[in-house]
Formats: C-alpha cells, structure tokens, sequence
C-alpha cells in the first residue's frame, strides 16, 4: 500500500494533534502514585481531551466485533498495550504503568505512549524504562529521508537485545495521520536496508514494546489486552514523527499554548 504523505495543510494539523496528545500524557505522568486506579488515569485523561477540544481515537475503536471501551490505554506491569481501566486495578509501589494517548483533532490522530514507574522500582525495571526509552530515541533517529523503514526496526532491535531485553514481535508501529493506522508498519525487529524508502512528509508513530523476558505475547480474554506469554514486565514508549529534508521530527511534544491552566 502508498505510503501518505502529508501536504502543508496536513502537517500543521498533525502538528495540532500530536501537541494535544502529549500535552495529555505529560498531565497523566504526574498522577501515577500507588494507591490510585487505572480508572481514576482513564477518567483524567478523559476529561483533560474534552479540555484541549479533541476526542479519543482509542474509545469505540473496532477490532472485529469488539469496540474499545475507554479513551486511553493503561496497561500495568506484565501487560504490552491495549490495558482496559479498571476501578479494580489499583497501582502499587514498584508497578509500571504504560500510557497511550491517542487524540482526533480537526481531521488528524497525535498518538503517543510513555511508560512511568509507581514509587521505587528494582533495577531491572529501572533498566527496563531506561533501555526501552533509549531505543525509541535511536528508533527515532534512523528515520532519515534516505534511509529504510527496516533501518528504523533495526536500530531498535540491535540496541534492546545487546541490553538483554527483547522486543515484542506481534505489534507494531505505524504510520498515522487521518486515521490511527496507516501504512507503513514499523516493526522493532528487522533487517538495516529493508522495506520501504524514507520520502518527505511521512508520519511515523514509532513505539518500541520491550518485554524483560521472552518477546512471545498472547491476549487476555476481553479480546484487548495484550499480556506477555511469560508474564515478565514490559515497557512501551512512543512518539509521532514527522519526516524532513532536515531530519526527523517529533510532533509529540507538550505545547504551553496547548496546556490546561
């Protein structure tokens, strides 16, 4: 499938999109603290979208006969991506929790996740966020005009896996614009020199999912959650990118303009 690629007009809504987005996610940081719900996140991150005029992409999203039930994915310790909110789901000292934040602004998706511990965590997670973070800057950095979808996958491969960690290889990262998935995927795993050229004008959500075990996953039975098979932590990170004559670009960055007083 053509690969989109962004016309001025597009950019400068993605731009306003993705800036909603982070904004959001940079109000949910702060707010995760052991004793508190999944479902007290959700209803935060609910409420700050409605604030900044914008509207989840995750909540009512289909996956066959399943429609997505919250407006943000919260996804605790051994959980990958796609946590449903729960008032039951209460965070403790030394969890991690990965939040997603995917916005519709005027026609356009900003899609972006960061992974946060709760209180002290054990060296090993602390490595976990560290390493996973890093990738995704590395990832973030291969995406040159010039260069391969796969020199992106590898960048994050090599890098996870030299730190003993692995990269879960059943979910990818995308391209995103119109909607939350276009073409091209990305995953975090490949060969350097592979797939698809780098054009101007691309938005790529680039989001590393590394697990401290084995990369195997399976899904939970509410058809969403995405779980490691070995039930180690996993650490997801992502940012939207644009891509520049001049170099990559994040978009996912929080805009003072954008912020909630």
């Amino acid at each position: 499938m053509t690969i989109p690629i962004k016309n001025r007009e597009g950019i400068a809504r993605m731009r306003e999109a993705c800036a909603i987005a982070a904004t959001v996610l940079d109000q949910l940081k702060p707010l995760v603290r052991p004793g508190i719900t999944t479902q007290d996140l959700e209803e935060a991150g609910r409420d700050h979208i409605a604030r900044l005029g914008a509207r989840s992409a995750c909540y009512g999203y289909q996956h066959g006969s399943r429609r997505y039930p919250a407006h943000t994915c919260i996804s605790v310790n051994d959980e990958v991506v796609h946590g449903i909110p729960s008032l039951r789901r209460v965070l403790h000292e030394g969890d991690i929790v990965s939040l997603d934040v995917v916005v519709w602004y005027e026609g356009y998706v900003g899609d972006n996740a960061y992974s946060v511990p709760v209180g002290a965590v054990t060296p090993a997670i602390e490595k976990l966020l560290r390493v996973t973070r890093e990738s995704l800057e590395l990832g973030v950095r291969a995406a040159q005009v010039g260069n391969r979808i796969g020199d992106i996958s590898a960048a994050v491969q090599t890098y996870v896996e030299a730190n003993g960690f692995s990269v879960v290889r059943d979910m990818v990262g995308h391209g995103v614009g119109v909607s939350m998935h276009e073409p091209p995927e990305i995953p975090n795993f490949g060969r350097k020199g592979s797939g698809d050229r780098i054009r101007p004008g691309m938005t790529l959500a680039i989001e590393p999912m590394v697990n401290l075990g084995a990369y195997k996953t399976k899904t939970l039975s509410d058809g969403w959650t995405i779980v490691t098979a070995d039930g180690s932590p996993s650490a997801h990170f992502e940012h939207t990118v644009l891509t520049t004559e001049q170099g990559p670009e994040i978009l996912t960055v929080p805009r003072a303009a954008a912020r909630v007083a």
